[in-house]
C-alpha cells in the first residue's frame, strides 16, 4: 500500500514519519485503556448519587472582584473522591476545605503521577451560574488519566459533583463579567510506595476559587514573548498533549528567564526547523494574510506536542462558522513567522486559554532582536470579536449550548 507524504489525521496534517510516530502512540493508549477497562469492569464506579455533603460551619469573607489574583484566594467547600485497586472508587464527598493528608511516599510526590484541568463557571447577566463546555474538559482529563494509568471514571458523574460544588458555593462565583469562579480538578496517585509502577491508591479532589485577569497586565493588553531554541516544552511520543503537572513546572526556569529579558511569556518552539507550538500555558494564533494574498488563522496542529485547548477549539469552531477567512491547523515555522514580520503580512498574532480567554501579543524577541508585532497597531479585530463572542456566551448575553446552566 502506497501511502501519501501528508495525510490528514485527528491531530490535523502531519507527515508520514510523524504520522508513525502519533499513530505508535495512539495504538499504545489504546491498548492501555483497553487494559484499564477490563481491570475496572468489576469494581465500583463515581456515582453522584452517592454524594454526601458536610458544610463549612465557619465561611470566609468574599473578596472584591476588582482585588481578585488568580490562583490566589479558595472558597469553603472542596469535593474529594478517592479510589483504591481493591475497592474501586469510594463515595464522593463535598466537605470543607482543608488540607490533604498523604503519606511521604506518595507517588504524585515522588513521580508526579499526577494530572489537572482547567475549567471555569461564570455568572451571568441574568444571575444565572454557567459552566463553558465541560465535557471537553472531561474528556481531556480522561485521556491524561489513561497515559497516567491512573483509574477511570464516568465523566457524566464527575460534572454532576462539579456542579454541586459550585451550587453550595455559588455566592464565590463573583458578581461581575470581568471575573469567574475558576475550577480546578485534580488527580493524583497516593500510592505509599518508592516503587515506579501503577498506583493502587488515588485521590480525586476538586478545588474552586474566584479569579479576575489571568495576567497583571490586564484583561486585553499585549504580552511580550521570548523564543529561545535552546529550550524545549513537549515533544512527539511524549506526554506534551496531556494536562499533566510534570508539563508545567520545568517551564518555570525558562519563564523566569523571559522576565530577566524583560519578557512577560515564552514563545515554545520544538526541532530543528523551530516549529511555533505553544506561548506559556496559552494555544497560539496567527493571523496574517499569506503570499498570495488571502487572509488566514492558522494555530499548530494537534499532533502530540500541544495541548487541545478548550478555548482553542472554540475560536475555530468560531471562525469556521463565520467563513470570512481561511481557517488552518498546521505546522508553523519561526522563519514563516519572522519572514512574514519583515513582509508586513501579520495582522494579529494572541494566545487562548481558559485562564486568559485571549490574550494579544505585542512583540518577540527571538536571537537577540525585538521584533514588534501589530496586532494592537492593527485594531485587533478579530482578537476581539473572539474575545466577545467568548464572553457574551459565557456570561448568558448570548445563548448556546456551549454554556449549560448549573443554577
Amino acid at each position: 500500500m502506497v501511502l501519501p507524504a501528508k495525510l490528514c489525521t485527528e491531530f490535523g496534517e502531519v507527515t508520514l514519519q510523524n504520522y508513525h510516530v502519533s499513530l505508535l502512540h495512539y495504538l499504545l493508549c489504546k491498548q492501555m485503556s483497553n487494559k484499564k477497562r477490563k481491570e475496572n469492569s468489576n469494581i465500583s464506579r463515581i456515582s453522584a448519587a452517592d454524594l454526601t455533603i458536610e458544610r463549612n460551619p465557619v465561611l470566609k469573607p468574599k473578596p472584591e472582584p476588582s482585588t481578585l489574583v488568580f490562583g490566589k484566594q479558595f472558597s469553603d467547600h472542596m469535593l474529594t473522591i478517592s479510589w483504591s485497586a481493591a475497592g474501586g472508587w469510594e463515595a464522593p464527598q463535598i466537605k470543607p476545605f482543608q488540607n490533604l493528608s498523604l503519606h511521604p511516599a506518595s507517588s504524585a510526590l515522588h513521580y508526579s503521577i499526577e494530572l489537572f484541568e482547567g475549567m471555569k463557571a461564570f455568572r451571568g447577566v441574568d444571575n444565572r451560574i454557567r459552566l463553558f463546555r465541560p465535557m471537553l474538559n472531561m474528556e481531556r482529563m480522561y485521556r491524561s488519566t489513561e497515559r497516567s494509568c491512573l483509574p477511570l471514571f464516568d465523566k457524566d458523574e464527575l460534572i454532576k459533583c462539579i456542579n454541586k460544588l459550585v451550587e453550595i458555593d455559588q455566592e464565590w462565583v463573583p458578581y461581575s463579567t470581568d471575573a469567574s469562579l475558576y475550577i480546578r480538578p485534580t488527580f493524583i496517585g497516593t500510592e505509599p510506595s518508592l516503587g515506579v509502577s501503577r498506583a493502587g491508591h488515588a485521590l480525586l479532589f476538586v478545588i474552586v476559587g474566584p479569579v479576575g485577569p489571568y495576567f497583571a497586565t490586564g484583561g486585553f493588553s499585549p504580552v511580550s514573548l521570548l523564543a529561545d531554541p535552546r529550550y524545549v516544552r513537549a515533544w512527539r511520543g511524549g506526554v506534551g498533549e496531556y494536562k499533566m503537572g510534570g508539563n508545567y513546572g520545568p517551564t518555570i526556569a525558562v519563564q523566569s528567564e523571559a522576565a530577566r529579558q524583560k519578557c512577560q511569556q515564552v514563545l515554545w518552539l520544538y526541532g530543528e526547523n523551530e516549529e511555533i507550538t505553544e506561548v506559556g500555558t496559552m494555544n497560539l494564533f496567527i493571523y496574517w494574510t499569506t503570499e498570495k494574498g488571502e487572509k488566514e488563522l492558522v494555530t499548530p496542529p494537534l499532533d502530540g506536542i500541544i495541548l487541545p485547548g478548550v478555548t482553542r477549539q472554540s475560536l475555530l469552531d468560531l471562525a469556521r462558522e463565520w467563513g470570512d477567512f481561511k481557517v488552518t491547523e498546521r505546522r508553523v515555522l519561526m522563519k514563516e513567522l519572522i519572514d512574514a514580520l519583515d513582509d508586513g503580512r501579520i495582522l494579529e498574532v494572541f494566545g487562548s486559554g481558559t485562564a486568559c480567554v485571549v490574550c494579544p501579543v505585542g512583540s518577540l524577541l527571538y536571537r537577540g532582536q525585538t521584533y514588534q508585532i501589530p496586532t494592537m497597531k492593527n485594531g485587533p479585530d478579530l482578537a476581539k470579536r473572539f474575545h466577545k463572542e467568548l464572553t457574551d456566551i459565557q456570561y448568558g448575553r448570548t445563548q448556546r449550548d456551549w454554556a449549560p446552566l448549573i443554577i
